[in-house]
């Protein structure tokens, strides 16, 4: 019996210490992100916005990693709704921001096949 209590020790920490990787690796994700997105708008790059998103999002997938492991040191049944409430806010946030990187996608692509028929137009005027 003592060696079982002794792995379940060993695998609630590297559990916890996996937790605390996933967690600050998204928190690096999201000032890496964060600082190339200022760059990028002050230099009025029209990308800063959705290099944001992408950060954003990637960031949010390594917490949600890491609640999906709190999940399983869970003690108490009155823990698992508060994580699940998180789990589905972060999944919710996810979902959002994913839609929100697909339509700005879609309105800069709309915008380069616009600059390129303006291109085209002007270099035709101008022959």
């Amino acid at each position: 019996m003592e060696f079982f209590h002794s792995v379940e020790s060993s695998v609630q920490i590297a559990i916890r210490y996996a937790i605390l990787f996933l967690e600050c690796t998204g928190v690096l994700i999201l000032l890496c992100a964060a600082g190339k997105s200022a760059i990028r708008y002050v230099r009025k790059d029209p990308e800063a916005r959705l290099t944001l998103a992408h950060g954003i999002a990637l960031a949010l997938e390594f917490k949600l990693g890491g609640e999906v492991l709190r999940t399983v040191t869970v003690r108490e049944w009155s823990e698992l709704p508060v994580l699940g409430g998180i789990v589905l806010l972060r999944v919710a946030l996810t979902m959002l921001i994913h839609w929100e990187i697909n339509t700005e996608e879609i309105r800069m692509s709309q915008n380069d096949d616009w600059r390129d028929v303006n291109d085209k137009d002007e270099a035709n005027d101008a022959a």
